[in-house]
């Protein structure tokens, strides 16, 4: 009876052994972290994302824009700089209620690209710094409307928070644009003279 019962068990192991070998082992601490960070109470893991990339280009705009007011030898890029401190600090604020209420951490400091890009722009000086300070305006705006425009929101909270604020953006796109093509008009002399 003892030997049958043991078979009976030895076979029910066995029988069961390809199932148990297919479950994944449970997770460590860290990636189940991991995991909660990707999709905090249900945001999806693509909006997270874009919220952190958001959140970590707001924090260079005023970061930069300080450095305009100060550093800027042209009017038009000192305003500029000053009106991304406003616009930006306003539209960071909004973006860390939105994290508030969703439970998700963003981040609070630059990252080391935007720290090399705020030493490199800090070393220039007069039109030098206008024109580089510019060019990075121009550059980063375009990317952040195509970002704005082309990331599918799940969350319905970011996505009002896109439509509120893509507006806004575009502007500033606009505006460093024309100012980018001033300060090009002002430093641009023609080299060599119109033959009659």
């Amino acid at each position: 009876m003892k030997h049958s019962i043991l078979i009976a068990a030895v076979a029910g192991v066995l029988t069961a052994w390809p199932a148990m070998a297919q479950t994944p082992p449970p997770a460590s601490p860290a990636q189940h972290e991991h995991d909660k960070a990707a999709t905090t109470e249900g945001t999806a893991a693509g909006d997270m994302a874009f919220a952190k990339e958001a959140a970590i280009g707001g924090l260079a705009e005023v970061d930069l824009g300080n450095l305009a007011k100060d550093k800027a030898s042209n009017p038009d890029v000192k305003q500029f700089g000053e009106r991304m401190v406003t616009d930006h600090s306003k539209i960071n604020d909004e973006l860390k209620q939105w994290a508030q209420k969703k439970n998700v951490t963003l981040p609070s400091d630059l990252d080391t690209k935007h720290k090399a890009l705020h030493e490199r722009l800090s070393k220039l000086e007069g039109a030098a710094f206008d024109k580089a300070y510019m060019d990075e305006m121009v550059t980063d705006h375009q990317k952040d409307v195509a970002a704005f425009k082309k990331h599918p929101m799940k969350d319905e909270d970011l996505k009002a928070f896109v439509a509120r604020n893509l507006p806004t953006i575009e502007e500033h796109l606009k505006q460093a644009k024309e100012i980018q093509a001033k300060l090009k008009a002002t430093t641009e002399k023609p080299t060599s003279t119109p033959k009659h």
